[in-house]
């Protein structure tokens, strides 16, 4: 072996232990599996908070939800729908960065939390605002381009939330489930439209909310270059 051999093999050792050491002190660090029960429980709070809020309102005359309750409702529940979409992904550039791989479990509940709460915001439109009524929502649907946005992305959660079980994942097998489940990316597109054509005039929150959906967009869109070049360089 040649001096220069030598001396390249140290420096890509010395570059490569830190990394092995960090890794090796992340996957020691692991969350109990029961911590997921108390965090279900602490995401279902503002679900109840409005619960509260509606009866307090109703049978105390308190005003929690203001003058208009029915749209504070709705709105509150879509912006947890949004809230909770971030958090869903968040997860892989979370683990990838930290090696916490325990935290792909989260990932399946924040997602199914997003769906209840957008669940939740269309019940309310559909129970309280359009009164159970198909001809109204269907002239909804039609006439207003930002209930039809949000609709679309609605449905397009569905399929996410139906094949988030572990058979599901076994009758589609990975890579037909992880395909069907960058429906995620669109939906998010159109639920943030939503958001922004509904709110009319603040809308700080809709461009803070695109600002960090473009950022993990981003991170998950450039993991497959990356790797692709690297195999490429390392081809060479």
């Amino acid at each position: 072996m040649t001096d220069h051999s030598i001396a390249t093999a140290s420096t890509q050792l010395k570059q490569t232990a830190p990394s092995t050491q960090h890794s090796a002190r992340a996957r020691k660090f692991k969350l109990p599996a029961w911590v997921k029960y108390p965090v279900i429980a602490v995401s279902l709070l503002p679900a109840l908070w409005i619960g509260f809020a509606l009866w307090s309102d109703l049978t105390r005359n308190t005003r929690f939800l203001g003058a208009n309750p029915v749209k504070e409702m709705e709105h509150f529940m879509g912006e947890w729908n949004i809230r909770f979409l971030v958090l869903t992904l968040a997860v892989t550039p979370v683990m990838k960065i930290t090696g916490w791989g325990w935290l792909i479990r989260y990932r399946r509940i924040f997602g199914l939390l997003a769906f209840l709460y957008i669940f939740l915001h269309l019940t309310i439109y559909f129970v309280l605002d359009v009164e159970l009524s198909g001809a109204l929502l269907v002239e909804d649907v039609a006439e207003r381009l930002y209930i039809t946005l949000g609709m679309a992305g609605f449905l397009l959660l569905v399929p996410l939330a139906i094949t988030s079980t572990k058979g599901w994942i076994k009758r589609l097998g990975n890579k037909r489930w992880n395909q069907l489940h960058w429906l995620i990316f669109p939906a998010v597109v159109l639920g943030l439209i939503h958001y922004y054509m509904a709110v009319k005039r603040d809308i700080r929150e809709p461009l803070f909310y695109a600002l960090i959906f473009a950022v993990l967009f981003w991170y998950r869109l450039r993991k497959p270059r990356e790797s692709g070049s690297r195999k490429r360089a390392s081809d060479v």
